[in-house]
C-alpha cells in the first residue's frame, strides 16, 4: 500500500496532539515523528494554517477549531449512512431501530426508523435522550469503555455478550434491544450503538442477532 509520507506525518501529529491535555512543543512532536525540528515545525506551520491546530503564547500546540468542523460533519454522515441499514433492521425485527450516541452522561438517539408492517409501534423519537445507565442503548454504549469496578452488572453481562437488553427501563411493557458500535477504525471517538425497542412479545434472540449484525456492517 502506498502512503504518503508527509500527509502520513501529519495525520499522526493531530493524533498525537489531541492526545495532550497540555499540549505539546515542537521538540516533542519531533521525537514522537523521528524527525528534525525543522520538520515537525513545518508539519506544525501547515496544519495551523488549516486551522487545524493552534499555538500558544509559549510556543505549544494544541488542536484547532478546524478539528471541530471536521467533527460535526461526523455525525451527519453517520445519520445518512445508518439511515437504510436500520429501514431494514425495523422492517427485520418487527421493531422501532435506532442509532444512539454518548452525550455526556446521557444518551441521545440521533436517527429513528419504524417499521412499516407493525400495527403496535413503541413510540422512540429522534432527540430522545436518557441516562447512560438506563435503557439497552446506554448501557450498550458502556460496555464499550474499558471495564472499571464500578461497572454495573448489565454493563459487565453487556460487554460479555456483545449487547444489552432491559425491560421497562424507559417505558413500561417496551423491551429494548442494543450493540455497541465497535469502528474498525480505532481513530473513531464517537461512542454509539443500533438496537431496536418493541412491546413485550418481541423475539429478543433474533432482535439481538440482527441489532450485533447492523451494528457491525456500520461499524465497517
Amino acid at each position: 500500500m502506498a502512503i504518503l509520507q508527509t500527509l502520513d506525518r501529519g495525520i499522526k501529529a493531530l493524533f498525537y496532539i489531541g492526545s495532550a491535555q497540555d499540549g505539546v512543543s515542537i521538540a516533542d512532536l519531533a521525537v514522537e515523528l523521528g524527525v528534525d525540528r525543522a520538520i515537525a515545525y513545518r508539519i506544525a506551520s501547515t496544519l495551523e494554517d488549516n486551522r487545524l491546530v493552534t499555538r500558544s503564547k509559549d510556543g505549544r500546540l494544541y488542536l484547532g477549531a478546524g478539528v471541530l468542523q471536521l467533527e460535526n460533519h461526523f455525525v451527519p454522515q453517520l445519520r445518512r449512512r445508518s439511515s437504510e441499514l436500520l429501514k431494514k433492521l425495523a422492517a427485520d425485527a418487527c421493531a422501532t431501530a435506532f442509532l444512539s450516541i454518548a452525550d455526556g452522561d446521557d444518551c441521545v438517539a440521533i436517527v429513528v426508523e419504524e417499521p412499516e408492517a407493525a400495527l403496535i409501534r413503541v413510540g422512540y423519537r429522534v432527540g430522545s435522550r436518557h441516562p447512560l445507565d438506563r435503557g439497552a442503548a446506554g448501557i450498550a454504549i458502556l460496555s464499550l469503555r474499558a471495564p472499571t469496578v464500578e461497572d454495573l452488572p448489565e454493563v459487565v453481562e453487556a460487554r460479555k455478550d456483545g449487547f444489552s437488553v432491559t425491560r421497562g427501563a424507559l417505558q413500561k411493557g417496551a423491551v429494548g434491544v442494543a450493540a455497541p458500535v465497535r469502528f474498525v477504525d480505532p481513530s473513531r471517538t464517537i461512542e454509539c450503538c443500533v438496537g431496536v425497542v418493541a412491546l413485550a412479545d418481541m423475539d429478543v434472540d433474533r432482535a439481538a442477532k440482527l441489532a450485533v449484525a447492523s451494528a457491525q456492517s456500520l461499524a465497517g
